[in-house]
Parts: C-alpha cells; structure tokens; sequence
C-alpha cells in the first residue's frame, strides 16, 4: 500500500476503509507493511469491512452496532462468516442472488 510508505515508526495512524481501492493482493502489502510499522513502534485503529484487514494477528476487533460497541473474535464478525460462505459455496450463492431466492 502507497501511501504507508509515507508513514513513520513510533505513529499513530487512523484509516477508514483503507481496502477501498484495493485488490486482495494489495490488502496483503497492506498487511505486511503494517506489520512491519507496528514492530517500529506505530499503532493503528482500522475502520474496514475486509476480511483479510481484519485478520491481522492480535487486533483487537470492535463491533460498532445499534447495541453499543462490542469486542469480538475474527471467526465471530459478519465479514469473516459472509465471506467464508460465499467462497466456500458461491455456486449455490450466486443462484440464490441472480435468481432471487431469499438465501
């Protein structure tokens, strides 16, 4: 990702929807060079629906809903199970959506 290069050890950095623009491919750069910031000292608070930004080890996830807010496991986010489920059955997915079962 681009614009971390212009990012610095020892910072704090808030990103909205960073995965926005972003193939899978560039979502796991993302990964990695935020990975290599937070071993320089930076901290990061990740506003995203990605799966995979979600995924990074030992983030602390926080649900923000109509109930309040509320930590949670990766496997336990709406993100991770929708889109397991797609991948995992996206033949019966995609006739469920294009010919409008409910599903």
């Amino acid at each position: 990702m681009d614009v971390l290069l212009n990012f610095k050890k020892d910072g704090l950095y808030l990103l909205d929807e960073p995965e926005a623009a972003l193939s899978p491919a560039r979502q796991l750069a993302a990964l990695s060079a935020i990975e290599a910031l937070v071993r320089q000292g930076s901290q990061f608070i990740i506003a995203t629906h990605s799966p995979i930004l979600l995924a990074y080890p030992n983030a602390k996830i926080l649900c923000f809903d109509g109930s309040g807010i509320t930590e949670m496991a990766y496997t336990d986010t709406e993100h991770y199970a929708i889109t397991r489920d797609f991948l995992n059955n996206y033949e019966r997915r995609l006739e469920q959506l294009l010919d409008g079962e409910d599903g």
